[in-house]
């Protein structure tokens, strides 16, 4: 995990039980009222080190996320780009002490991609449809909810929405032209091998693969029956005071039909272009609000029991919850550093709580 820091754009944020009643929580629009490191008996010189740090080891690959894309999946069969990308901007970071600033660098207004970090976005729109009893257990059968072929067959229709939401549902199939091993396949064999695998049960394995992740976007987009950037922006970003600036894309070919309408269905990371583009003001705002248990201003958001859900160790991976990253076992875990991780490496994205 030490890997995480070589960031653009870095969010760090620090609490404690007897500070939570007095977090700041900035307005819209407002300039983040800053604190100095002294009013929390920070070491000055060591935040500086951290910051210094920072600046100096960003991801080596070309600022163009284009171009470091197609390097990056290169030795993929049939691997293209479906969605928007962006040029990235260099370092840029964030560190907060109860909602309050302490330290700073780069333009953190700037839009950036962010890869897979909108996986923790995804969660949060799965735990608003449990919360409002859109969905209403995830061990429920995703075919229960979504009925048009994509959770048929032997193996599919076994899958909850726990297992889309651990990745270890090894769903089998093809998504807006992406096939299911596409994504990563493994280092050895080739084609044949890939495609007629021996299939994992469900909730035995984890692989990390966007096709699957977009299979989740795509199921909660049938049970919200709206596009998913709409649910964000309504239930949440608005709520905390978020820019206007942020956007969640999808593929070019990601269209579904809800209730005679096309509805764009989005993205869960950026292996071929799109998901969340945000800059590092609302990305703070975001990570804000998970470390008040889904509370700004003392109302409640999101609710704790989904963050905590949310947070759980997955039994095939204990450093993986419901498309967050967790800091609990092996041995690059930070022993003093936080729990809850949303990273992506490849576009300098860390969130740490």
């Amino acid at each position: 995990m030490k890997k995480l820091f070589c960031s653009c754009l870095l969010i760090v944020l620090f609490t404690s039980l007897s500070a939570q009643q007095s977090t700041y929580f900035p307005e819209r629009n407002a300039t983040w009222e800053v604190k100095s490191p002294k009013d929390f008996k920070f070491d000055d010189n060591s935040l500086q080190q951290a910051v210094q740090f920072a600046k100096e080891n960003e991801y080596s690959g070309s600022r163009d996320l284009r171009i470091a894309i197609l390097k990056g999946f290169e030795r993929e069969p049939f691997h293209e780009i479906l969605g928007p990308t962006k040029k990235r901007g260099g370092p840029a970071g964030m560190i907060l002490k109860s909602g309050y600033l302490v330290a700073s660098w780069g333009d953190v207004k700037r839009v950036d991609m962010t890869f897979s970090v909108t996986k923790s976005f995804l969660s949060t729109v799965a735990g608003l449809a449990l919360d409002y009893g859109l969905i209403k257990d995830v061990s429920d059968k995703v075919s229960q909810y979504v009925w048009d072929g994509s959770f048929d067959g032997e193996h599919n229709s076994k899958i909850n929405w726990e297992h889309l939401l651990q990745q270890n549902s090894d769903w089998s199939g093809t998504l807006w032209g992406g096939k299911d091993w596409a994504d990563r396949p493994p280092r050895e064999g080739g084609l044949d091998d890939w495609k007629f695998r021996k299939l994992n049960e469900p909730g035995t394995v984890m692989e990390y693969n966007d096709v699957r992740v977009n299979l989740l976007a795509y199921s909660l987009t049938q049970v919200w029956r709206k596009s998913l950037p709409a649910v964000l922006k309504e239930n949440l970003m608005d709520k905390i005071g978020a820019s206007t600036t942020w956007r969640w894309f999808g593929y070019e070919n990601a269209w579904t039909v809800i209730d005679g309408v096309e509805v764009k269905s989005v993205t869960g990371g950026g292996h071929s272009g799109g998901g969340i583009f945000i800059n590092t003001e609302d990305m703070a705002r975001f990570g804000l609000l998970f470390l008040n248990d889904g509370k700004w201003k003392g109302k409640e958001l999101i609710s704790k029991s989904w963050i905590s859900k949310a947070t759980t160790p997955s039994k095939p991976n204990p450093n993986y919850g419901y498309l967050w990253w967790l800091n609990t076992e092996g041995d690059d875990i930070w022993k003093a550093g936080p729990i809850l991780c949303s990273t992506q490496p490849d576009s300098g994205v860390i969130l740490l709580l």
